[in-house]
């Protein structure tokens, strides 16, 4: 990972529709080479964020810069140095691939003298080539995001922005597209990934944890695990979960109870205090418990108390 320059910088930053505040007041940076993710659920605000750092929405307030220049002044110039992959695959179904590469060359204004090679570059790097006569409509989901990725790079751009690039495809293309991420990174290209997978935020160097507007933490994943080790996580799988859920909520040392798969994630204060209360409890209620482990947080556990602390000091 490169470091130090900043390619991406947000001061104050607020987005309002009306009375709603999509973007509420928030600062970060990006430095150069980074895979920077945004993460948090539909609706946090990481569309508009990144619509706004892309030039395609005006801030209502605070500053944006992106490669040294100011978006709300000159979008125009903003959008000549980036790479831009929405949500929704945005390509033309009723063109070939290798029409839709010679379109977007045309598109990104790439020089006539390297667009076969340009052409070329993204096939090989997309896994393309063998179907560069195919119907982009008879692509699977994953081929269509590498085909939107290799459109988005054609004109060389060092800043990628890609929103929620793999909402919709399958673990396995999920997997297989960030490897072409990480390719983009080593290369040099700095990389800003929104994504709703907490998977996901594992492949990033640095992450941006969003709801509501607002971000909640900021930081490399480790980090933010290190922060959450103020209290330990214990896996509870029961015959009756939800029952379990229920009797365990609001009992001395337990700070949170999440779903998680078939059981529970338990936030406490204390292992041995929260295990001795655990099985107190529910033996009361002769609920058979399964598993009771202590296990490492994972990115979803961190997210998901960030969320629980930010609603109790909202409320």
């Amino acid at each position: 990972m490169a470091g130090n320059e900043c390619v991406v910088e947000v001061e104050n930053l607020v987005k309002r529709f009306g009375s709603f505040v999509a973007v509420d007041d928030i600062s970060f940076h990006v430095e150069a080479g980074t895979i920077f993710g945004f993460l948090g659920p539909n609706g946090a605000g990481k569309s508009t964020t990144i619509r706004i750092l892309c030039g395609l929405l005006a801030p209502s307030g605070g500053r944006a810069c992106v490669g040294g220049i100011e978006v709300a002044a000159a979008p125009e110039e903003v959008r000549k140095q980036i790479g831009y992959m929405s949500q929704k695959f945005s390509l033309y179904d009723d063109l070939t691939v290798e029409e839709n590469i010679d379109f977007f060359s045309g598109i990104y204004s790439v020089p006539h003298e390297k667009r076969e090679a340009r052409k070329e570059f993204v096939l090989g790097m997309a896994g393309l080539a063998e179907r560069r006569d195919s119907m982009t409509s008879i692509l699977a989901g994953g081929w269509k995001q590498r085909l939107a990725l290799g459109c988005a790079i054609l004109h060389e751009p060092p800043i990628l922005f890609l929103d929620e690039p793999t909402s919709g495809v399958d673990p396995i293309a999920r997997r297989s597209f960030w490897s072409l991420i990480y390719q983009l990174s080593a290369a040099g290209h700095t990389v800003f990934v929104s994504t709703h997978y907490m998977d996901e935020a594992e492949y990033c160097h640095r992450l941006a944890l969003m709801n509501r507007g607002k971000i909640v933490a900021l930081g490399a994943p480790a980090e933010l695990k290190r922060e959450m080790q103020r209290h330990c996580i214990l896996s509870l799988e029961t015959s009756d979960p939800l029952e379990s859920m229920k009797a365990l909520e609001g009992e001395p040392g337990i700070v949170d109870i999440a779903v998680f798969g078939a059981g529970l994630h338990v936030r406490a204060e204390e292992a041995s205090v929260a295990t001795a209360r655990i099985r107190q409890v529910l033996s009361q209620r002769q609920i058979r418990i399964d598993l009771l482990e202590v296990i490492p947080p994972s990115m979803e556990d961190v997210f998901v108390s960030l969320i629980e602390d930010q609603e109790r000091s909202a409320s």
